[in-house]
């Protein structure tokens, strides 16, 4: 008897961890693979890092950048893709520009990706869900940065609510 209800308790417990495991494994930046052809969407804008030396690239697919010059949400199925290079610097460490006082890209350090899909974000509580959004972080190499802090990006995110689809570039992409 006592065979039997521990054979039930470990049913249960293993039960328990599979349901634990699969909601895990489906929250977060593991659904969001890298974005192998996000080069021939739009690049929608450009950003100077002074803060941490950086030149930025956005990209977003032309059917996002069509919603937000309607003022619309993007649609499901967006992926906007942020390219981070290193400013190249002068010889006391200073970002060199180009003509126009843009910082002059040297080489590329990183990926950022968001992505929508309907139904993503249910598993996140009110005070940081961002809609339906996830986010990865990718390395150079494009393999994922498994030391990113994607809960930076979700309370980054999260004041600019729903005007906005939670995106910093949103107006950038009108």
């Amino acid at each position: 008897m006592r065979y039997g209800r521990f054979a039930a308790v470990l049913a249960t417990v293993g039960v328990a961890g599979t349901a634990s495991f699969t909601v895990s494994a489906r929250a977060g930046g593991d659904k969001v693979a890298f974005p192998e052809n996000y080069a021939k969407g739009v690049l929608y804008t450009t950003v100077d890092r002074a803060d941490n030396k950086q030149y930025r690239e956005l990209y977003a697919s032309p059917e996002a950048i069509a919603a937000a010059k309607k003022g619309e949400p993007l649609p499901s199925g967006t992926v906007l893709t942020l390219v981070q290079y290193a400013a190249k610097l002068d010889e006391k460490g200073n970002p060199l520009k180009d003509a126009n006082g843009r910082f002059i890209k040297d080489r590329l350090l990183a990926y950022t990706v968001m992505e929508k899909r309907t139904g993503w974000g249910a598993e996140y509580p009110e005070t940081i869900r961002n809609g339906e959004w996830e986010y990865q972080a990718f390395r150079a190499d494009r393999s994922v940065n498994t030391g990113a802090k994607l809960e930076n990006c979700f309370t980054c995110h999260k004041p600019l609510g729903t005007k906005v689809d939670y995106v910093f570039s949103y107006e950038k992409m009108k």
